[in-house]
């Protein structure tokens, strides 16, 4: 299933205008529990007493894998609450994933970040928040960048603070490194052809 059209470039604007919002530049890693705390969201894991104590076991121990994070209506406010069993760089993801639904005031019941397990908002929603939570991550003017500077997916995760597979899935999604080969082709370096008596 594809993103509808024109949401590419409304993920790009929004998250480049959040980033402003918080202060940071494009090329630059941003938190995701600091955009939360900016939109009063609050943030709890698994820990907090007023969970059901077989759910948290279950995600915590057996099924880890299968619970990243729920967004849940707490009243007229939202909540996220996070497997914080989890790397913290998929964390960090996670919380911008669902910081996404937020931002694209997607209606919901319950939303949960899962991997290979099901999800309970429509597929369109979830493909949405995870074009703008990559966006929000690492912005296409940032991958761009990372590319001409001739980064490695490995560079990038490093400085954005976020997996390789999500700094990979960046830099492929933007075509970012393509971009980047086609400048250098079309723009070589210039050759000096004065001899160094010429020069001086």
């Amino acid at each position: 299933m594809s993103l509808r059209r024109g949401f590419k470039a409304t993920a790009k604007r929004l998250a480049l205008e959040v980033r402003e919002e918080m202060g940071i530049a494009a090329f630059a890693p941003m938190d995701p529990y600091a955009l939360a705390e900016l939109y009063g969201i609050e943030v709890f894991d698994l820990s907090h007493p007023w969970l059901p104590e077989p759910a948290v076991r279950h995600f915590m121990g057996p099924r880890a894998e299968a619970f990243s994070a729920a967004l849940l209506a707490v009243g007229r406010g939202k909540v996220i609450v996070e497997n914080h069993v989890h790397e913290w760089k998929r964390r960090r993801s996670t919380i911008a994933h669902e910081m996404a639904h937020v931002l694209l005031e997607h209606d919901f019941g319950v939303l949960l970040s899962a991997e290979n397990s099901c999800v309970s908002s429509p597929a369109e929603l979830e493909q949405e928040a995870a074009e703008l939570s990559g966006e929000l991550l690492i912005p296409c003017s940032a991958a761009r960048t990372a590319a001409f500077r001739g980064w490695t997916d490995a560079t990038v995760a490093r400085y954005f603070r976020v997996s390789e597979r999500m700094a990979r899935w960046r830099m492929n999604a933007t075509a970012a490194r393509r971009i980047a080969c086609r400048s250098r082709q079309k723009w070589p370096r210039p050759t000096v052809n004065a001899t160094v008596g010429e020069l001086g």
